[in-house]
């Protein structure tokens, strides 16, 4: 092979986001240097931090760069190598972007076992956003046993591994996610004591009933109206874990309208990005891959099929379209 696919940005999202603001290329394989890595990307994986990189406004990192590869997580195999850590064969999780195959340094990769678990759990439960979850709730939610937790977004990668997570604890868990088909498989098949259907039109009245006895943690994905109905419910000293804003990634108004609640209620607000705790992954890492051994954890996967559908997969996982972790397979 002596060419490959990628996208790139073509343009700057205005709003939402659509099909034009990317470009399928064709392009040359590149030569490996010393200390590189020329891997074959099997999985991509699609997440929101995506469209906050796609605008020029400033945030915790560089805006993605007009007519390169989209950013992106991806899991693959070697295909050449000149650093000494990587054999060709060898699975490999790292930043290549969109694209079917990529050279990266042998430093910036993870080398992972894939004969007892599925390459691309590599790229969710068992990678970013599970340590995102599991960075969330232990070091900044700190739940004790039998407190309340909310999760919004609870069907997602990050928000189905926090329920888990919150339940092996020991504490209440209460879920928001859009339609009655997720919010069975929340209470179904991840264990929440109950999830709340935002789309059914009483998202306030009926996030009360489930809570009565006040939420002592949240983990946020979304903000917006689910945020704002969960402020008055919180209890004294609550915690929350801020992860993502979802909600307001196209542009959309994301005012407070209960912050006052914040003071009354002593509140505890901490915006989080868990890349920014890199020394915590192996130990995080470490006890999710036990649990998932010992069948302890479940997640779910919605695949594109092709390079080419991760721009209208991207689209639909920004509108809620994706169940569980999104990802596209790419060989």
């Amino acid at each position: 092979m002596t060419t490959f696919q990628r996208i790139v940005l073509a343009s700057r999202p205005r709003g939402a986001v659509r099909l034009d603001n990317f470009r399928l290329e064709q392009v040359e394989v590149p030569q490996v240097g010393d200390g590189q890595v020329l891997v074959r990307n099997e999985y991509l994986s699609l997440d929101p931090y995506m469209r906050g990189r796609m605008s020029e406004a400033k945030s915790y990192a560089a805006a993605q760069a007009l007519d390169e590869t989209m950013l992106g997580g991806t899991a693959g195999v070697v295909v050449a190598s000149r650093h000494p850590r990587f054999a060709v064969g060898e699975s490999v999780v790292g930043m290549l972007g969109w694209a079917e195959m990529g050279v990266a340094h042998g430093d910036t990769l993870r080398k992972v076992d894939a004969s007892g678990v599925a390459l691309s759990a590599y790229l969710g439960l068992l990678g970013m956003p599970g340590m995102t979850a599991w960075y969330g709730l232990n070091k900044i939610m700190r739940p004790i046993k039998g407190e309340t937790v909310l999760v919004s977004a609870a069907s997602g990668a990050v928000g189905s591994a926090v329920g888990q997570l919150a339940k092996l604890q020991g504490c209440r868990v209460v879920g928001i996610a859009g339609g009655p088909e997720k919010c069975a498989y929340v209470v179904g098949q991840l264990g929440f004591d109950a999830c709340i259907d935002y789309k059914a039109g009483n998202l306030a009245a009926d996030l009360a009933a489930a809570v009565p006895d006040g939420i002592d943690a949240l983990f946020e994905n979304v903000g917006g109206a689910g945020f704002d109905a969960a402020l008055p419910l919180m209890n004294a000293f609550g915690r929350i874990a801020l992860c993502g804003l979802i909600a307001g990634y196209n542009g959309d108004d994301l005012a407070v309208r209960n912050m006052r609640f914040m003071l009354t209620s002593r509140l505890s607000v901490r915006g989080f990005i868990v890349t920014e705790h890199l020394d915590l992954w192996p130990q995080g890492l470490g006890e999710l891959g036990a649990l998932v051994a010992a069948g302890k954890l479940t997640y779910r996967e919605t695949v594109a099929p092709g390079l080419a559908a991760a721009p209208e997969a991207f689209i639909g996982l920004l509108q809620g379209r994706n169940f569980g972790k999104q990802l596209v397979k790419l060989t």
